[in-house]
């Protein structure tokens, strides 16, 4: 089983930056699909961006279109997510998750992925 471990979260300024790390201790991350997911308090949890494996196309979904990037920095054996322009609607628990598989046409649904990260927490606050 992959691991992930999500790093990045904290408090943010709305108008702001966000950048968010999705490692994998002991595994080599662009052997997998990976996708950013985020779930606010009471909502369900809604996919941001994902990218399939190596190179590969990326995909963006929900509300953060148009506001995010995704990439891998294959030196440091990561996937970034970076969100800009925060808003307090932003706050929420942001996850990484994977598939053995690759992605192609969007991002698939949070039920198809076969690990997960823990999740980093963010709020966007003045």
């Amino acid at each position: 089983q992959v691991q992930l471990v999500e790093s990045g979260g904290g408090l943010a300024q709305p108008g702001g930056s966000l950048s968010l790390s999705c490692a994998a201790p002991g595994s080599t991350l662009d052997a997998y699909a990976i996708a950013w997911f985020r779930q606010a308090p009471g909502k369900m949890r809604e996919v941001i961006a994902c990218l399939s494996t190596s190179d590969s196309p990326s995909y963006y979904e929900s509300g953060v279109r148009g506001r995010s990037t995704i990439a891998r920095d294959n030196a440091k054996n990561s996937v970034n997510l970076f969100v800009y322009r925060l808003e307090p609607g932003d706050t929420a628990v942001y996850y990484c998750a994977g598939k053995y598989t690759g992605i192609s046409g969007g991002c698939p649904s949070p039920t198809t992925y076969d690990f997960w990260g823990r999740g980093t927490p963010v709020t966007v606050s003045s």
